[in-house]
């Protein structure tokens, strides 16, 4: 039975990876132009000497088992520290970077962007650039995990991160656009939530692995906002009128004091003395979200 640790080849961590990424044993043979009795005799070597099963077989399909997925996370990061350590040994030897990853946002223009490239190789170096598109935080995601060593179009907060260097870019205008014929087109603004809820809603896609992007981020801060203000808040139903969790929740809920104070200044021009009730709920509120919000962040590492 040959050792763990020989059988953890990078060879073999890239055969794993490729049954998992086509999902059958022929169909990764296929790719690699290997014999399919080869590459499977291939993977029972590396299941004999970790004493594990990487597979699920019996289905058609080759469904890598918990244990298979940890060692396919494992790979890749140990892949791409292989990777890392021969363009450090070039690096050195030559004094250039051999290779140079730039990952842009999709809002960077391609054009510029390729005139860039034009004017570096002709400097004769011998550093090959490859670019990757991202989107949204998967700009920056690219470059904290070692996958780009430069990040363009990336969005940072004013305290940045730490071990990384920042020059301001420029900025871009996210706006709300509906077509011509839209309902909302002729809607009268500013729109409310309530108004843009009952319509599909069509935005970019967040190239940072699932649940830890900006459009995760986003959905559930919606979800989290947006509905306890349209059914406990007064939007629709007084919350007066509620009983039992929903009135709790209304009671509590910021955008309930929001609303009775933009009534009252608006459709009935009370003053602060008549509504200084519903500002301190809000006062408590603030720095509260604040708070919790600082101390639930995920720390990012450089």
């Amino acid at each position: 039975m040959p050792h763990p640790r020989h059988a953890l080849s990078p060879d073999n961590l890239h055969l794993i990876g490729t049954v998992a990424r086509c999902g059958s044993l022929a169909a990764a043979a296929r790719e690699l132009g290997m014999v399919p009795s080869a590459l499977t005799y291939r993977v029972r070597q590396v299941e004999d000497a970790l004493d594990v099963l990487l597979f699920d077989r019996r289905s058609r399909r080759a469904t890598l088992t918990r244990a298979g997925q940890e060692l396919l996370r494992a790979s890749e990061h140990l892949l791409r520290e292989l990777d890392a350590v021969a363009l450090r040994v070039r690096r050195i030897a030559t004094g250039w970077e051999p290779e140079l990853t730039l990952a842009a946002d999709a809002v960077i223009a391609s054009a510029p962007l390729f005139d860039l490239c034009h004017d570096f190789y002709a400097l004769q170096a011998p550093t090959r650039l490859r670019l990757r598109t991202e989107t949204l935080s998967g700009t920056l995601e690219a470059l904290l995990s070692g996958q780009a060593d430069l990040a363009l179009g990336v969005a940072l907060d004013g305290s940045g991160l730490p071990g990384l260097h920042s020059g301001f870019l420029g900025e871009v205008e996210f706006v709300f656009v509906v077509a011509q014929q839209h309902a909302l087109a002729s809607a009268p603004e500013p729109l409310t939530p309530a108004a843009i809820q009952p319509h599909r809603v069509v935005a970019v896609a967040d190239t940072a692995p699932a649940g830890r992007g900006q459009i995760a981020a986003m959905f559930f801060a919606m979800i989290g906002t947006l509905i306890p203000a349209v059914q406990f808040a007064g939007l629709i139903n007084p919350v007066s009128s509620l009983e039992g969790a929903g009135r709790w929740i209304g009671e509590i809920y910021p955008a309930s004091h929001m609303f009775i104070i933009s009534r009252g200044v608006f459709s009935k021009a009370l003053g602060f003395s008549d509504l200084h009730s519903s500002f301190l709920p809000l006062l408590i509120a603030a720095p509260t979200i604040l708070v919790a919000a600082i101390l639930l962040l995920k720390k990012q590492e450089a």
